[in-house]
C-alpha cells in the first residue's frame, strides 16, 4: 500500500501571517480554518504550519517556552482542535513544525538548568567554563557568558535559543513525552527543525576556517557522530502510530548527507537543499540536481521539491521575477518525482519585501548581521544592504487575500510596505483570472491528482538540452510527458502522434504531426495515448 504522503502536495503555513481571524493582525488557527476550503480547492492534501506553541518569538517562534501549549497570539488549543478537525474533515493532513535541537532561555527548564550548577536539570543544556570558536549560524560566537554560575552556555543560533543537550536520556524522553501529545492530540507527523544538530562533538575542538569561503567550517558542531542512531529512535517512535509523516530539515546542500537521514527506519523525508535553495536561476544546474538526487538515492527514499519558505527569498523574486519562469517551475515542482511542498503565497506570484529603515525588520538572523555589520566598521547604508541579504522578513509579509489586504505585518510585528504593483498580486483578482497564477497552480495540482504516473511513476528518461528540460514519468496505467522550455527560443522534438495534450501555457491545442515545436518559456504535458514510446 502506497502511502498517503508519497501521493501528497504539502502548503507551508507561516503562522504570523497567512490569515488574521480575530482582527487583531495577526495570522491564527480561526483564520487557517476559515481558509480550509480555499486550500481544499487548490489541492492541497496536508499542511505544514510553523511552530505554534507559546514563545517570546525571537525568532518568530523557533524559540519555544512551553512544548504543550498554544501561543495566544495564534488562539486557545479548543481553536487548534477545531482546525484539526475540520482540516482532517476535508481530506487535508497536518504536520505541525517542532523544534528538538533548543529551547528558549525562557523555558523552565532552562531557567532552573541556569540557577545552579547543582540542579538536576544542570546537564539538560550544554555549559562551559570556557568557549572555543564555534560561530552561531546567525552570526557572532555560539557561546553566552551568564552570571550566574559564571559558566558558558551553547546556542547555534540566538543566545535567546538555548541548544538541549541529547546525551543525557532525560532530555530525549522529554522531547519524545512532547512528540507523544501533539500525536494524540491529531498531528499527522512533525516537520523537525535543524534535525542534524542535535548532536556536538564531545571533544569540543575548535572549527576550522574555510579559506576560500572566509567563514567557518562546522566541521564539529552538527552532523556528528551518534545522530543517526538518535533519528532511527524518534523515527520508530513517530512511527508505533499509524500512517504519520516525518520530514527533516537537515542544513546541508551536500546530498551525501541528506541521504543518511531518510529512508529505511529513518525520516521519510528530508528538504533536498541542493535543488530548493538554488540562489540564482541556472535552468541547468536545476537538471543537473535533480538528476543527481535520482542517482544518488536509493529506492526507499524520494526526494522533497521547493523553492521557497520562510526561510528563504520568495523564488518570484529570486528567479527574475517573471511569470513565464514562476510557472515554469511550479510545472518542474508539481511533476517532477518528489514530495511537492509550496510556501503560501507561491500560488499567486507574491514577491519579496525589502526595507529601507531596519526599525522595520524582525527577524533576528538580519537584525545580528546589521550590528555585526557596523561593529565591522561598516557603513549603515552597507550594513542595511547586509541586513537585507540576510533577513528572511523578505518571504514572512502576511497572504494577500485582496486588494485592500494589510500588506505588512501586525503592530506587534511593525508595519512594513511594500510597492504598489504588489496589491495587484491578490487571491481575489486571480480568482476571476483563468490564465492567472492561480489558476495555473489549480490546473497543475488537479492535473497530477488525475494522473497516477505523476503521484508515483518512475522516470522512463529524464534530459536536460539548451535550457530545455523533459522527462517522461510512467508507472503500470500511463506515460505522462512533461517538456519545460526555458530560453526564449522554440525548440522543435520528434514525438509520436498518439498523444494527448493535457496542459500548456502556450495553446490550447496540439498539432498532429511527428514533430512539435516547443514554443519558447512553455509548458507542456502531454499523455500517451498508445504503447508506443512517446520520444523517437
Amino acid at each position: 500500500m502506497v502511502k498517503w504522503w508519497k501521493q501528497s502536495t504539502f502548503y507551508e503555513i507561516y503562522m504570523p501571517s497567512f490569515k488574521d481571524g480575530n482582527g487583531d493582525g495577526i495570522g491564527d488557527f480561526a483564520g487557517i480554518t476559515s481558509k480550509l476550503d480555499f486550500l481544499k480547492e487548490l489541492g492541497i492534501d496536508g499542511l505544514w504550519l510553523t511552530p505554534f506553541y507559546p514563545s517570546p518569538k525571537v525568532d518568530n517562534g523557533y524559540d519555544i517556552s512551553d512544548y504543550y501549549g498554544i501561543d495566544p497570539d495564534y488562539g486557545t488549543m479548543a481553536d487548534f482542535e477545531v482546525f484539526i478537525q475540520e482540516a482532517h474533515r476535508r481530506g487535508i493532513k497536518v504536520i505541525a513544525d517542532l523544534v528538538l535541537n533548543h529551547t528558549s532561555s525562557k523555558h523552565h527548564w532552562f531557567q532552573e538548568s541556569k540557577s545552579s550548577k547543582d540542579h538536576p536539570k544542570r546537564d539538560w543544556y550544554i555549559w562551559k567554563d570556557e568557549p572555543n570558536n564555534w560561530e552561531s549560524f546567525f552570526g557572532g560566537s555560539a557561546w553566552e557568558y551568564d552570571e550566574t554560575t559564571n559558566q558558558y552556555y551553547y546556542h547555534a543560533f540566538a543566545k535567546e535559543q538555548v541548544d538541549l543537550n541529547w546525551a543525557n536520556p532525560d532530555v530525549k524522553a522529554a522531547m519524545l513525552d512532547t512528540m507523544k501529545f501533539w500525536l494524540e492530540k491529531g498531528v499527522d507527523g512533525f516537520r523537525l527543525d535543524v534535525i542534524n544538530f542535535l548532536k556536538v562533538n564531545d571533544s569540543f575542538q575548535d572549527n576550522p576556517l574555510d579559506v576560500e569561503k572566509n567563514e567557518q567550517n562546522h566541521l564539529y558542531d552538527k552532523d556528528q557522530e551518534g545522530i543517526l542512531a538518535v533519528i532511527e529512535e524518534i523515527a520508530e517512535f513517530v512511527h508505533l502510530y499509524p500512517d504519520k509523516f516525518l520530514v527533516g530539515e537537515v542544513g546541508s546542500e551536500n546530498l551525501a548527507i541528506l541521504k543518511q537521514y531518510s529512508g529505511l527506519n529513518k525520516l521519510d523525508v528530508v528538504f533536498n537543499f541542493n535543488i530548493g535553495s538554488i540562489e540564482t536561476f541556472d535552468v541547468e544546474k536545476l537538471y543537473q540536481q535533480l538528476a543527481a538526487t535520482e542517482n544518488v538515492y536509493d529506492q526507499a527514499q524520494i526526494p522533497t521539491l521547493f523553492f521557497s519558505s520562510h526561510d528563504m527569498s520568495r523564488h518570484f523574486s529570486r528567479f527574475g521575477g517573471d511569470e513565464d519562469r514562476a510557472k515554469l517551475v511550479a510545472a518542474f515542482m508539481l511533476t517532477a518525482k518528489g514530495v511537492p511542498f509550496i510556501y503560501q503565497g507561491d500560488e499567486i506570484g507574491m514577491r519579496d519585501w525589502v526595507t529601507d529603515d531596519i526599525s522595520k525588520m524582525k527577524d533576528v538572523q538580519g537584525i545580528t548581521h546589521y550590528q555585526l555589520a557596523l561593529q565591522a566598521g561598516k557603513s549603515y547604508k552597507e550594513a542595511l544592504v547586509i541586513a537585507n541579504e540576510k533577513s528572511r522578513d523578505k518571504s514572512r509579509t502576511p497572504m494577500q487575500w485582496t486588494a485592500d489586504s494589510n500588506v505588512g505585518f501586525s503592530e506587534n510585528l511593525s508595519w512594513i510596505t511594500i510597492p504598489e504593483d504588489a496589491y495587484k498580486i491578490n487571491v481575489e483578482a486571480q480568482q476571476k483570472d483563468p490564465d492567472s497564477m492561480l489558476s495555473f497552480y489549480k490546473k497543475l495540482l488537479r492535473l497530477r491528482k488525475n494522473h497516477s504516473a505523476l503521484l508515483a511513476g518512475d522516470y522512463e528518461f529524464l534530459r536536460y538540452e539548451d535550457d530545455m528540460i523533459y522527462f517522461v514519468r510512467k508507472d503500470w496505467v500511463e506515460k505522462i510527458v512533461v517538456a519545460l522550455n526555458f530560453s526564449n527560443q522554440p525548440k522543435t522534438l520528434d514525438i509520436d502522434p498518439n498523444v494527448e495534450l493535457l496542459l500548456s501555457t502556450k495553446r490550447k491545442s496540439l498539432e498532429s504531426n511527428h514533430v512539435i515545436t516547443i514554443m519558447e518559456n512553455e509548458v507542456l504535458i502531454l499523455k500517451e495515448v498508445n504503447e508506443n514510446g512517446c520520444f523517437k
